[in-house]
């Protein structure tokens, strides 16, 4: 306390010293000395060391750097749900399934707000945000230029109206009005970009799953190349003939290089790559020269032009070799887009992708994620990973670096690792690169690179269960909703470490995930409990789970189907009672094996048996004994001579026991005869 007393004093006299340096110019400077505030004058100290105080230049802090102490402050809460979850805790999902339909419904609302707003602007033209944020307000949708003009015309192409835009475009040519250059050609960027079509936000979502290209195998493809382009445009909005914008192209009576560049770019983004090469044509007929981003969109559509891989590698180094010419400086996105391309070359693209990171690193172009996506998918996808060195090498180099956003394509990095793990040569085979890649995850809080579902799986097969239990913890219903397969991993990584103990809270998280009527989950937890004996108060919390695992398979209401019993989840639910002296619960389940028509194993019935015996229930004993001989078993008499020999029965219970006719008193009767 006397320390932060000491600081708080320094901090505030720093203050006070830099308020009394703010002088006028040609005025001395604050001096140290000593005031009497009786006297109300300041009185000089010789015994004071005069010292100089240097202001410290102004700094620029960042927009966000109030935001980021503030949330440096907060640590995350493991237990509570995402955020966009948190306005409504009746909402609170418990499991995948409801997390992906309580978000699909918020933004379906926020869709719904959004096209409300957009129909009926008139009714939303008052303010009562105090203050008032304008980026937080709908945007303006209605254009305020009245009457048919090219500044209207220039105000519903900033509006992205395409529809209006067109209308406009042509009321004015009817009028005879003549449009600038500069102006057509801002119409023709938004018809290009929209596909001649109005915004929506179901037509953006389409455009971005049309954008994902297939890939091929690692065999040449023959198929006709008409047949191969019209499967790749199955799927988004398509290039029509003779659209508006290729009608007002043709119309145009001048056109510069951005009105060529501008077609080029709109047929390659929706699946017009033979139009868009013959345009490229045209543009070098009429002497233009194309930009980075149009030589960036031809590189891309190269395996939808040519057939063979070679021939695709040899059209996108025309395309270089044009840029070299024209002298177009290549940029990051158009390695990238030769990378993307040499996806789809075969092994000529293995070939090649090194070389082309030889000559990004020639020109100091430094990769992005999305080159590294690019090579671990040209080397990973549709093969069998003959240098599984690759990764490796990948790793290390994104491990001395750190990253931010250049390429649309950077957020796919993930899918490259997931196709590293999902290759046959490599799927958890190769130890040492599954541990570089785990290694390189937990450093720098990279696990946003991998799903977390498959994060969370490898993280489970190669680490030490306490790392495991830590993630476990911080991400389980926060971060993530585990899948079955992820908690069958859990339990392997449990079983491994002799961690049994965890299985009941691992029980409670099934149960809030839905997965308590998954067959395979209930056996695997009861088949780990019921294996080996625990002290009794994790016996005691077995059998609990063991209880909850019971009324599963029980009717338990109208329009719930009750679970049918297996043999040895039977088995395992009998052992965990027995063993925690619950001797009527585990006979009305051993009378439930002649009901499923199932046999009970030997250890079964030796564990009811010994439950039998240490809670002294002779008559449930004998009720055993009978069951075994009813079913045939060979251990009937086993059980009936251990029932005689460690159980004080009455003379009643001895002539039942004695009634009872095993498989192995036939025999021994029928050697006597």
């Amino acid at each position: 306390m006397a320390a932060r007393r000491v600081g708080g004093g320094c901090w505030q006299r720093a203050l006070w010293l830099g308020r009394r340096c703010r002088l006028p110019s040609g005025q001395e400077s604050y001096r140290s000395s000593s005031s009497s505030p009786a006297l109300g004058k300041t009185v000089d100290n010789p015994q004071v060391t005069q010292e100089e105080i240097v202001l410290p230049r102004r700094k620029t802090w960042d927009k966000l750097a109030v935001l980021q102490t503030l949330a440096s402050t907060v640590n995350r809460d493991p237990t509570a749900a995402h955020y966009m979850f948190q306005d409504d805790p009746f909402l609170m999902p418990r499991n995948s399934v409801t997390s992906r339909l309580y978000s699909l419904s918020k933004e379906s609302g926020r869709n719904a707000a959004k096209y409300i707003i957009k129909s009926f602007p008139q009714y939303f033209d008052k303010t009562f945000a105090e203050p008032n944020v304008p980026c937080l307000m709908p945007e303006t949708l209605t254009p305020r230029t009245e009457g048919v003009s090219e500044e209207a015309l220039r105000e519903r192409i900033h509006l992205r109206m395409v529809k209006e835009s067109v209308d406009m475009f042509d009321q004015l040519l009817q009028a005879g009005t003549p449009v600038s250059l500069e102006t057509t050609n801002s119409l023709l960027d938004l018809l290009c970009f929209y596909g001649d079509g109005e915004p929506t936000p179901e037509k953006e979502q389409e455009e971005k799953e049309g954008l994902e290209e297939p890939e091929v195998n690692a065999s040449e493809q023959k198929a006709p190349k008409r047949q191969f382009q019209r499967g790749s445009q199955s799927s988004g909005p398509r290039w029509r003939e003779n659209n508006h914008a290729e009608r007002i192209f043709k119309i145009m009576p001048e056109r510069n290089a951005h009105s060529y560049c501008s077609m080029i770019r709109g047929m390659v983004k929706h699946g017009a790559y033979s139009k868009a090469y013959d345009m490229y044509i045209d543009l070098l007929n009429e002497r233009h020269k194309a930009d980075v981003h149009t030589f960036n969109a031809l590189i891309r559509a190269v395996p939808y032009l040519r057939e063979r891989f070679v021939e695709r590698w040899e059209l996108a180094k025309d395309f270089l070799t044009h840029m070299a010419q024209q002298k177009v400086q290549p940029t990051l996105l158009t390695f990238n887009s030769v990378l993307k391309s040499l996806r789809r070359c075969g092994g000529v693209g293995r070939t090649m992708s090194l070389l082309v990171l030889k000559e990004m690193e020639a020109l100091d172009i430094e990769p992005s994620l999305a080159s590294y996506d690019h090579l671990l998918s040209v080397y990973y996808k549709g093969v069998d990973g003959q240098s599984s060195d690759i990764i490796s090498e990948v790793l290390n180099e994104v491990e001395k670096r750190s990253f931010t956003a250049q390429d649309p394509d950077d957020a796919c990095f993930s899918q490259a690792l997931l196709i590293f793990l999902e290759t046959k040569k490599c799927k958890f085979q190769c130890w040492e690169l599954c541990c570089v890649l785990l290694h390189w995850l937990l450093c720098g809080s990279r696990t946003f690179f991998l799903s977390r579902s498959k994060f969370f799986s490898l993280l489970c097969m190669m680490e030490q269960i306490e790392v495991v239990l830590k993630w476990y913890k911080e991400m389980s219903s926060s971060l993530f909703y585990p899948t079955p397969k992820n908690i069958l991993d859990f339990l392997q990584a449990l079983d491994a470490a002799n961690q049994l103990e965890v299985i009941p809270s691992v029980w409670e998280d099934v149960k809030q995930l839905g997965f308590n009527r998954r067959q395979d989950l209930l056996e695997e937890i009861l088949s780990l409990m019921s294996r080996d004996q625990h002290p009794s108060e994790i016996q005691l919390a077995f059998a609990k789970c063991a209880e909850e695992i019971k009324a599963v398979h029980e009717p338990a209401g109208q329009g719930q189907v009750p679970l049918e019993w297996t043999g040895s989840a039977l088995g395992h639910v009998v052992v965990l009672f027995s063993r925690v002296g619950r001797t009527q619960d585990a006979w009305k389940l051993m009378e439930c094996f002649q009901k499923i028509n199932r046999i009970p194993t030997d250890k079964v019935m030796d564990e009811f048996l010994n439950c039998a015996k240490q809670t002294n229930c002779p008559d449930e004993a004998i009720k055993m004994v009978k069951l075994a001989a009813s079913l045939g078993l060979l251990s009937s008499q086993r059980l009936k001579s251990r029932t005689e020999e460690e159980f004080e029965l009455s003379e009643t219970q001895k002539k039942a026991l004695e009634s009872i006719r095993c498989d192995g008193d036939s025999s021994d009767s029928d050697s006597d005869s």
